[in-house]
């Protein structure tokens, strides 16, 4: 099994903490590349260190997940996103499949999250 690099963008530090969690107790190739709390920092990191998959909250201070999304695929549309949110109605996740993110995952879902991650190669 290959190895999936994981940037967790999330404004809140024990959701990020949780995700973390999540995705080194499933242990099965899935590794954090790192952790960023706003749409703004996610976009220059993803530039610089180019993590496979983004686990991307959308109601965060300053710009959005959706608009983060949004200017990560606007400079590399192939980047693997799973819009991760407690605010999924069917207005964001329509958006967010039009501008390219793989897949949207609620919060309360989060056991899904490595199946989630692994489900987004090649997609």
């Amino acid at each position: 099994m290959s190895e999936m690099r994981v940037l967790i963008v999330d404004d809140e530090e024990d959701m990020r903490a949780l995700v973390r969690a999540t995705i080194e107790i499933a242990n099965d190739g899935l590794m954090v590349a790192g952790e960023v709390a706003d749409g703004a920092t996610a976009v220059e990191f993803v530039r610089d260190e180019h993590p496979q998959v983004v686990v991307l909250d959308h109601r965060m201070p300053g710009i959005t997940g959706l608009d983060t999304a949004r200017r990560i695929l606007a400079e590399n549309p192939d980047q693997a996103i799973v819009l991760f949110s407690s605010y999924l109605d069917h207005d964001v996740i329509v958006a967010a499949q039009r501008i390219g993110v793989r897949m949207c995952l609620p919060k309360d879902h989060i056991r899904h999250l490595p199946d989630a991650l692994w489900g987004t190669e090649g997609s």
